[in-house]
């Protein structure tokens, strides 16, 4: 981690200006690694609008089309949500009911397998979570903050869904939950305060760049990580105003200022410069250093933030970046700069490694999913049979996935072409039951072949004769005619 402050090259000057404030009005600069991030992040946060819809489901599938009826609701069009499904094949597999007819939409495994993981990365760092709470409920003016809120922020925070009994209920000797009469509201309490954890993450950055950098102390105490944007144009009283601001004192985060007198100049500036780092410390309490605009301001009463807090975040451009991707312009999302390099997490942690899991199935090619589901075969476990007691019929390219052998249906081992006809009777014992029946199931498949072959496309072989053929021949022919329909599909 890199500091970058500019009165490095600036000690040996003296200037006689008083002025300690940075200009509000600033040219905005765009950073393309953090606004990449976000492309991303928008992609996951509708899929996000999805799962819990499949997974409160009895059996976790739900209709296709009853999708496309509450597509409104989760803040798509009117029949988007089926084609929404479509793009990302290795998040949700849509299948075809084998009795009704009817499309359904359930979760792959590995979207399956993304959620356990992150809820066990939630359910290990509970620890770190009640932690993070402290600390955020110390910062507010009178020590608790409304339930609600915290609630609306859980995901930020890395809160679990349950978080009211499992971080908040089962600690009682640090939280405590009531009902206020006079706005009808829960809040949370802090029981008392601990002065261990009203220690800054930005302090420990100052101790840590002191102690291997050897920086003069007194330069950093109350500096911040400033790191502009590329093309970010810094001028000369710009330069200066910033190096003034550096130096200024101001009051901790955690400090109660409630009993300060506040009227007098000098003290409206360090309140200032306390809102950034408040600003800052609510950052690094965060697993992926960011959050969104929205969510800062449910904190600015209890916290005492500013009222034009887009404005003022916009000022500090090399402490903050404000990201306005996603819901078209209307989401501002705000990032910590010295927590990221080129758009990505400079520590991460499980968390964050498990919700980006998402984001890699989401960024995954289609095409890798089609080729996922002719050479890679998934067992049929129980927990595969729907209430039907059968099992679900997935598309045509999924039928022939699982190349294991097994044994020899045919009955004849003719010397040539024998390993090709142990592998394709070992695709016939995969296949779904209407197949695997070798005497009465196989002739009512070439009576079907044989209207299909007539009316699809050229050059495909007459099935006539299929009752002179063996078992292996047939299932050859049913590979054959399979693999062409999906060609065309």
């Amino acid at each position: 981690m890199a500091f970058a402050f500019f009165y490095n090259n600036l000690t040996s000057t003296r200037h006689k200006s008083q002025s300690t404030s940075i200009p509000k009005k600033q040219q905005r600069v765009r950073d393309h690694g953090y606004d990449n991030y976000m492309e991303v992040e928008k992609k996951t946060r509708k899929v996000l609008k999805f799962r819990p819809l499949i997974l409160s489901q009895r059996n976790q599938t739900i209709q296709v089309s009853r999708l496309d009826i509450l597509s409104r609701r989760i803040g798509f069009k009117q029949h988007e949500a089926g084609k929404f499904l479509l793009k990302y094949p290795h998040v949700f597999e849509i299948y075809e009911h084998p009795v009704q007819r009817i499309l359904y939409c359930r979760l792959t495994r590995k979207a399956l397998l993304q959620i356990e993981q992150e809820k066990a990365a939630l359910d290990a760092q509970i620890p770190e979570a009640v932690t993070r709470l402290r600390k955020l409920l110390m910062m507010s003016n009178t020590g608790r903050l409304r339930l609600e809120h915290i609630r609306i922020a859980r995901s930020e925070f890395g809160l679990p869904e349950d978080f009211e009994y499992s971080v908040v209920l089962k600690n009682p000797q640090f939280f405590r939950l009531f009902d206020a009469d006079e706005t009808r509201n829960k809040y949370i309490e802090l029981v008392e305060r601990d002065p261990k954890l009203a220690v800054c993450a930005l302090e420990r950055a100052r101790e840590k760049e002191y102690r291997e950098r050897g920086i003069d102390a007194e330069d950093i105490r109350f500096s911040f990580i400033v790191n502009f944007p590329p093309g970010f144009k810094i001028g000369k009283y710009y330069r200066i105003a910033v190096w003034k601001w550096q130096r200024l004192p101001y009051w901790s985060p955690y400090e109660d200022v409630s009993a300060y007198d506040l009227r007098s100049l000098e003290a409206q500036k360090r309140m200032e410069k306390r809102a950034v780092a408040v600003i800052h410390e609510l950052l690094s309490l965060t697993v992926e250093k960011k959050i969104t605009m929205e969510r800062i301001a449910h904190f600015r009463l209890a916290m005492n933030l500013p009222k034009k807090l887009k404005d003022f975040v916009l000022q500090h451009q090399g402490i903050f970046y404000v990201s306005t991707r996603g819901n078209h312009g209307k989401l501002h999302t705000v990032f910590l700069r010295e927590a990221y390099r080129k758009g990505e997490l400079i520590e991460p942690n499980e968390l964050y490694w498990a919700r980006r899991k998402l984001a890699e199935l989401v960024l995954m090619s289609p095409r890798k999913a089609k080729m996922d589901r002719e050479l890679v075969s998934y067992r049929r476990d129980g927990d595969d049979v729907d209430e039907m007691g059968r099992v679900r019929k997935v598309c045509p390219e999924n039928r022939f996935n699982n190349f294991e052998v097994e044994g020899d249906v045919g009955g004849d081992g003719d010397g040539e072409g024998e390993g090709a006809d142990d592998l394709i009777s070992n695709l016939g014992s995969d296949v779904d039951s209407d197949i695997s029946d070798e005497d009465d199931d196989c002739d009512e498949i070439d009576d079907e072949e044989d209207d299909a072959c007539n009316s699809g496309p050229g050059n495909c072989v007459s099935l006539l004769g299929a009752n002179a053929m063996n078992t292996n021949e047939k299932l050859r022919m049913q590979c054959s005619y399979y693999m062409m329909l999906q060609g065309h599909l």
